[in-house]
């Protein structure tokens, strides 16, 4: 399994001028942006192509890879960060977006999601994360509260394989860290009864009342007993019988006892197994200066556990389709 971050220092000026021939607005024209970005990912340097295709293939036990010191601008030539989204449609191509792009386009297809229940962000492919004053406190616009562990979009059925997070400012005081816990990791920690009421466990939320069908059911471990999958989100994850209390309780303290911080900082990109943890972040404090910590955000999907199809392009909005 591969190790957990790759120094891109090296490559810098490399990758700086594969960003520099991506069209100059990625939002003109979607498809041939992310056309161009997966085109690029070819022609990315030897060792990075190799340290990502290797944790695309096995991934490895802390459930994230950290590209650092890829090439990002002088905070005084960034644009104020941001306070409202969606950003405008003509904004120019940041270097982050564009390491965000290309890097994905070496994993699988960027995706954008109807996520089904209200989607308070416009549905794109090119998400933003930046503290909003009026931010729900599941989202990662949130600043003041921890964002508590969830696995991302776990309740649709092609849930993406990796969550990608790249960026171009961090904050103030160096606090808010990305908070991983990694199933693999894990693991060994819950006893053989709560393993087998976590996998055997079907938990259910509908997420349209007039779609009686709209009903996704998720178990917090899948598939392989030795090396399973998880889906943690305590707010969809309601505990109905003292059992599921317990065994929820024991996979959020063990997620917890092996959680790493990973702080991110200007030209980090951090990868994360949506497979195999479950993520939040640490509080930290806005002070709204246009200098708040300002993250680019892409889903990826791969042809791994059915979330291909053959005629799906990177750039698609994939329709809401609960997990069954």
């Amino acid at each position: 399994m591969s190790s957990s971050t790759i120094d891109c220092a090296p490559y810098r000026a490399e990758l700086l001028a594969l960003a520099s021939t991506l069209p100059r607005v990625p939002r003109a024209d979607p498809y041939a942006f992310f056309e161009d970005a997966m085109r690029l990912a070819d022609r990315l340097p030897h060792e990075l192509r190799d340290g990502l295709d290797d944790f695309n293939a096995n991934g490895n036990v802390t459930g994230y890879l950290l590209l650092r010191g890829l090439p990002v601008e002088p905070d005084d030539e960034l644009p104020p960060t941001p306070t409202v989204s969606p950003p405008p449609e003509d904004r120019p191509l940041l270097n982050m977006e564009a390491m965000l792009c290309i890097v994905g386009g070496a994993l699988g297809l960027l995706t954008a999601y109807d996520q089904g229940y209200g989607n308070r962000r416009s549905i794109t492919v090119l998400h933003e994360l930046f503290p909003t004053p009026e931010a729900h406190p599941l989202s990662g616009a949130t600043s003041t509260t921890q964002l508590e562990f969830h696995t991302d979009l776990s309740h649709h059925a092609h849930q993406p394989n990796y969550i990608l997070l790249s960026c171009s400012r961090g904050d103030h005081e160096g606090r808010a860290a990305t908070l991983i816990g990694s199933i693999r990791k894990a693991l060994p920690l819950l006893s053989d009864e709560v393993r087998d009421h976590l996998f055997d466990r079907v938990f259910t939320r509908r997420f349209d009342a007039a779609d009686p069908g709209a009903i996704a059911r998720v178990k917090p471990l899948y598939g392989d007993r030795d090396d399973p999958y998880v889906s943690f989100n305590r707010s969809f994850l309601s505990a109905e019988t003292p059992q599921d209390v317990a065994a929820l309780d024991a996979l959020s303290a063990a997620l917890t006892a092996v959680t790493e911080p990973v702080l991110l900082t200007p030209g980090d990109l951090l990868i994360i197994d949506n497979f195999r943890i479950a993520h939040g972040r640490a509080p930290f404090t806005a002070r709204w200066d246009g200098k708040d910590r300002w993250l680019h955000r892409a889903y990826v999907r791969t042809d791994r556990n059915g979330q291909l199809s053959e005629a799906d392009r990177a750039g698609d909005v994939v329709p809401f389709v609960p997990r069954r």
